[in-house]
């Protein structure tokens, strides 16, 4: 899946299908994540080269000023290795996931993925004459890295750790951190598996023989 950037919270997911929805995970590293994954989710894989890593970097909910410039990616250099490193640090950050809602430790192997990479040198940020977050010229991609290794080490110690979820749907494997004031959130997009259980739900009751309960 890929992602597009947007005004609106959260990228714009494009499914190899050739379908497309918004989902907002809620945390920088969790939007690593949809770019492909381990085993099955290679399928999705769309970080082959150095541009593909600046790009999602751009589309990212890092702040624009990354992404200026020509060529995408603002003064960010990014290597063919570290686009390797970079999908190294999004497989383990899904097992690692995956074990944190599941309530199991995770892997020594990718424990260590994950702090190797957040004991790198991080993008360094500036403040603007217009008071917003901007970034010092010539970041890496293993800065980058470590920007995202570090927020998801926040993630999993901070406040919201508790609301790290799958999507409720029993076909979907993305992960989100539900940072609503309600807590309540059960699907990675209204407008994709939630839209899908309300119409299965609704066909489901059209179904039912009158004078039979429904739930």
């Amino acid at each position: 899946m890929s992602g597009k950037a947007t005004t609106t919270p959260g990228l714009l997911l494009r499914h190899p299908d050739g379908s497309s929805f918004r989902f907002d995970p809620g945390a920088l590293c969790l939007e690593l994540l949809p770019t492909g994954g381990p085993g099955p989710l290679s399928y999705f894989e769309v970080l082959h080269e150095p541009a593909d890593l600046m790009r999602w970097a751009e589309e990212s909910r890092l702040p624009g000023a990354l992404g200026a410039g020509s060529g995408g990616g603002g003064g960010l250099a990014v290597s063919a290795a570290e686009v390797g490193d970079a999908r190294a640090l999004r497989d383990a950050l899904w097992r690692i996931t995956e074990s944190w809602v599941r309530e199991e430790p995770p892997a020594p192997d990718d424990l260590a993925t994950l702090n190797d990479a957040a004991a790198r040198p991080s993008l360094a940020s500036r403040l603007t004459a217009g008071g917003e977050r901007s970034w010092t010229p010539g970041g890496t991609g293993s800065e980058l890295l470590s920007t995202v290794a570090r927020d998801a080490i926040d993630l999993f110690t901070g406040a919201y750790a508790h609301r790290i979820r799958t999507c409720g749907a029993h076909d979907c494997a993305l992960l989100f951190v539900d940072t609503s004031r309600p807590g309540k959130r059960r699907w990675c997009s209204m407008e994709r598996c939630g839209n899908r259980h309300k119409v299965r739900a609704h066909r489901a009751r059209l179904t039912v023989p009158d004078g039979e309960a429904t739930d």
